[in-house]
């Protein structure tokens, strides 16, 4: 097992420069620059400003410097925070997000895995019509979608919920945007772990339990779930990113200040030190989340062997 752990780690690397080298292409092709906002400088000024920043350099030898940095566990200086480095920025703001997509998260799970094996065990009856549905419906409504309506109907009509994260009560101002995260979440565990729960219910070794007597709930719980979690796993590791990811629409429309207002503003800003700092740091978090779930496969399936 570690050695596997090893070789992904190594084989992480290339695709980890990959990602460096695209997303620095991609920001130097963006029309405009980092300075353009600011009021009209003398050439001189201007040159200096670039000449400071390394941005009057050839792109292959800022790329050189840039990398050199990251080695060091530099990120560089935020071009429009220039109080701040990337790093600073990121490890301010990543707390918040890091909550909001835990808290969806485990929303998501308890409730799609609830709804997926009461519609696993109620199979083709109206409950399991119904919760299948429920489910295609919250898969094809997007969390732009989700979120304004669940402002409208309960911060709007109800007034039951703060409709900004801005709100003087910190008990609630997460209950909107962790409902417009895990609402499309719930919908994509609840029909995988139905559709891997009734295939392990089929199995022969669960017959073998029903015939020894064991109750229904026994077997569930003791021999069923273990073995339909593993599509559930395969899912989970580009999930959580994704709900991370996903977070930059509802901070956005929430006002919540994480990761996705920076990405957002460093985008129309041009930062390109800070739009950097976040692909990378997203890309490093797909990539151990995918060699959790690669690991935790092991553990749970024993007929997994990785030599």
């Amino acid at each position: 097992m570690l050695r596997f752990a090893l070789l992904r780690i190594l084989s992480a690397i290339p695709t980890l420069l990959f990602v460096i080298l695209t997303a620095f292409l991609l920001v130097h092709a963006a029309p405009g620059g980092p300075f353009d906002a600011e009021r009209v400088l003398p050439p001189e000024i201007e040159a200096n400003i670039e000449r400071t920043y390394h941005l009057d350099e050839p792109l292959p030898q800022q790329f050189v410097r840039y990398v050199r940095g990251l080695l060091h566990g530099d990120m560089g200086p935020s071009y429009r925070y220039r109080s701040y480095t990337v790093a600073e920025i990121i490890a301010g703001a990543y707390p918040v997000s890091f909550l909001l997509g835990a808290l969806s998260l485990l929303l998501a799970l308890a409730l799609g895995m609830f709804l997926g094996l009461a519609a696993a065990i109620r199979r083709n009856t109206m409950l399991d019509r119904v919760l299948s549905a429920v489910a295609i419906s919250g898969i094809s409504l997007p969390v732009f979608v989700i979120a304004p309506v669940l402002v409208l109907f309960f911060a709007v009509h109800l007034h039951w919920l703060p409709a900004s994260f801005a709100s003087t009560s910190p008990g609630t101002r997460f209950v909107l945007p962790v409902l417009a995260l895990a609402l499309p979440q719930v919908a994509y565990i609840a029909r995988l772990f139905r559709g891997s729960m009734i295939e392990v219910l089929e199995s022969d070794f669960i017959r073998s339990a029903t015939a020894q007597g064991l109750r229904t709930r026994a077997i569930l719980f003791h021999h069923a779930i273990r073995p339909a979690v593993l599509p559930l796993l395969s899912y989970l590791g580009p999930a959580v990113a994704t709900v991370l990811t996903g977070s930059v629409v509802v901070e956005q429309i929430f006002g919540i200040p994480g990761l996705g207002q920076h990405f957002v503003s460093g985008a129309l800003n041009r930062d390109y030190t800070l739009v950097l700092g976040l692909v990378i740091f997203y890309a490093v978090l797909i990539i151990t989340l995918n060699l959790i779930v690669d690991l935790l496969y092991g553990y749970l399936d024993p007929r997994i062997r990785y030599r």
